[in-house]
């Protein structure tokens, strides 16, 4: 990083209202060549609207943006990339029915008298795959049949190729393995040896402390403070970050496990490798842990009945047999929560109420029809209880920041009163205090005797939340234990090797 040169970008006294929502209030932020800047805040800080300012995405009430030392109007996000501004949004921006090699290469096509230079563009894909180190990712399939962790991959490598002078990294690690974060970050460190100014957002703060040279802190829309690594420590950071202290990140809920209320007999979905055995016992929570593409997300979806089951079974309370798909689940208290939160989880058009209340309309229908009043009641009292930053019920989610999209998803799972939980990625995308809150609300639940099948890439999480902790390895379950058996060396042999670690 060499801070005599001139800023690589320049954002002076940026503001931006969205109605009665200040989302900006005369922020300034400047990033440097070779500089890896930190923006920092809680969900609903103002994060992702400066950088839509920045991607030309959203235009801003008041301010001004210079990208080395000239005057900056984008006048849309493809003026933006053009100028050499490349963006790795949280919620990923790929086309779903295109293949991964159309998406890397979408804009950026090689061609020749009308015609697509299919072999240079495959070896240009593979090479970007190879940059990330995932060759192993299909280039002829739909982005649609891969996870959302193998998505953020591709996503990862279609910026890299772009070649840009200032790359922002939205939470880029929020589905990848501590080992596809530790590539990442050496990516990182490549690209600012190159002169390439990153700005990085994410709500892990040790990676922060990584990657990042300075760390700048939005809070309600204004700049709370920034510095260098070397000024700025983690505590107060987060104090920045929350306007006070978080007395403790994995809030200890007493809860006393019982019986198994729920099982997998030798289950195998269409989209699983291997069949799994487990079991899950009232007020439980149970932890899964696992690598990219270990088949957790794809045995979830098979117990909630999204994916046809091939063999085995699903039984709940005393040896009960379930049948059917999803409706038939939620009528037996079982809800699911997606880790693909705006492709599956919500309804986006819709409003909060709306989105709260989709599993469970009988308290608000009669007649076949919906009370509203009561509807966005219930919407109020659930917005207080998950501490959901919005401005009203009846505002459209799409409007809400990532982690308050996701307090809504989980929101309606509690609205629905289920008594198995089965959380995918819950906490992605989610500040450090949401975080707390969510962990929190785990154990009230486990307490209540409540079950929780809780799946996460984030191992300190794991260990600190959970009752048991069970491994997958390429789709098999290749271990489970007590948490006081755990550490987070033993959990990454197991994911890593499919053997279980030495007890």
């Amino acid at each position: 990083m060499d801070e005599s040169r001139t800023p690589l970008l320049r954002m002076e006294r940026i503001s931006k209202t969205f109605g009665a929502t200040r989302a900006l209030d005369a922020v300034d932020f400047d990033l440097r060549p070779g500089e890896a800047h930190a923006l920092l805040g809680e969900n609903g800080a103002g994060k992702s609207t400066l950088i839509k300012v920045l991607s030309g995405a959203v235009k801003p009430d008041a301010g001004a943006i210079w990208l080395e030392g000239k005057r900056f109007v984008p006048a849309g996000p493809l003026e933006s990339r053009l100028a050499g501004i490349s963006v790795i949004y949280q919620e990923l921006n790929l086309a779903p029915h295109l293949t991964v090699e159309e998406n890397i290469m979408l804009g950026r096509e090689f061609h020749g008298f009308g015609f697509l230079r299919r072999r240079q563009m495959r070896e240009k894909v593979r090479e970007a795959l190879g940059l990330v180190h995932h060759e192993e990712i299909p280039i002829d399939v739909p982005v649609r049949q891969l996870s959302v962790a193998a998505r953020q991959v591709v996503e990862i490598a279609r910026a890299l190729l772009e070649r840009a002078r200032i790359m922002v990294m939205d939470e880029p690690t929020s589905s990848l393995t501590g080992e596809d974060s530790q590539r990442l970050f050496g990516i990182i460190r490549h690209l600012k040896s190159q002169g390439v100014g990153i700005i990085y957002i994410s709500h892990f703060l040790e990676e922060v402390q990584q990657v990042a040279d300075r760390s700048t802190v939005l809070r309600d829309g204004r700049k709370a403070g920034s510095g260098r690594k070397d000024q700025v420590s983690l505590e107060s950071i987060i104090k920045m970050m929350v306007g006070g202290e978080v007395q403790e990140l994995f809030p200890h809920v007493p809860h006393q496990a019982g019986a198994a209320v729920f099982e997998s007999g030798a289950l195998k979905g269409k989209r699983m490798h291997a069949p799994v055995t487990l079991f899950l016992r009232k007020g439980e929570i149970l932890g899964i842990a696992g690598l990219v593409g270990s088949g957790r997300t794809e045995f979830l979806r098979s117990l909630f009945g999204l994916d046809p089951i091939e063999s085995g079974r699903v039984l709940i309370g005393r040896g009960k047999v379930l049948s059917g798909g999803p409706r038939q689940r939620i009528r037996h208290g079982i809800g699911l929560l997606s880790e693909d939160r705006q492709g599956e989880g919500l309804a986006l058009s819709r409003s909060i109420a709306d989105n709260l209340t989709l599993s469970c309309f009988a308290p608000y229908a009669r007649a076949g029809f919906i009370n509203n009043k009561k509807q966005k009641e219930a919407g109020c009292e659930w917005i207080g209880k998950m501490k959901i930053k919005a401005t009203s019920p009846g505002q459209p989610v799409s409007s809400l920041s990532g982690g308050n999209q996701q307090k809504v998803a989980l929101a309606r799972l509690l609205h629905q009163n289920a008594e198995v939980f089965l959380l995918d990625e819950p906490t992605r995308g989610i500040d450090i205090v949401s975080k707390s809150q969510i962990y929190e609300a785990m154990g009230e639940l486990a307490a209540q005797g409540k079950s929780i099948l809780f799946v996460s890439s984030y191992f300190p999480e794991l260990l600190g939340v959970c009752d048991r902790i069970a491994v997958f390895h390429r789709g098999r379950l290749v271990d489970l234990r007590p948490i006081e058996d755990w550490n987070e060396e033993t959990l990454l042999a197991a994911a890593t090797t499919g053997r279980p670690a030495a007890r």
